[in-house]
């Protein structure tokens, strides 16, 4: 994700207690107003932000297996067992038996759940479309860089794997 060419060490950035609080505090308020668009929408048919990331992450994978899903949330398989069964339930989702494995699920949106995946997701687009174009090209990157610095190290390479893969996109 660096695209700047210059090395950590040249960048000397000294942060008070305070700087950083901003930080966190913007995130927080910059996720609540992104995703406020879409929990209007899923508050509509009883869904809350648990059954969007589900929705959104087999619409992105069609044919993703429930562990697989599992491990890109890192949700309990409890937690995640309600949520799917309701997506199942209502014709979001569709769960077939793996060809090779019987005890293996795989998830793909229905036509009807991937409209409302798209729906979800036309608002967020709309506002990181407006505010990417606004800040311009570098200031994007630098976005970039630093939410991808964010995820933990372990998981940072399949994390960006994924961001970067463009099924369902």
């Amino acid at each position: 994700m660096r695209g700047s060419g210059l090395n950590r060490g040249d960048q000397l950035l000294f942060l008070t207690d305070a700087q950083l609080r901003q930080g966190v505090e913007l995130m927080f308020f910059a996720y609540r107003d992104m995703i406020a668009d879409a929990d209007r929408v899923l508050e509509t048919r009883g869904y809350g932000r648990a059954h969007h990331r589900c929705l959104h992450f087999v619409w992105r994978r069609p044919g993703m297996s429930v562990s697989e899903l599992l491990d890109t949330l890192k949700v309990t398989k409890q937690s995640l067992n309600r949520v799917l069964r309701q997506l199942v339930e209502d014709g979001m989702i569709d769960s077939k038996v793996g060809p090779s494995d019987r005890r293996q699920r795989l998830l793909t949106a229905t036509p009807e759940g991937e409209a409302l995946v798209r729906s979800l997701s036309d608002a967020q687009n709309a506002r990181m479309r407006r505010v990417f174009m606004e800040a311009g090209a570098e200031a994007v990157q630098g976005f970039k860089t630093v939410l991808a610095d964010m995820i933990d190290e372990d998981s940072r390479e399949s994390v960006l794997a994924l961001v970067n893969d463009q099924p369902g996109a």
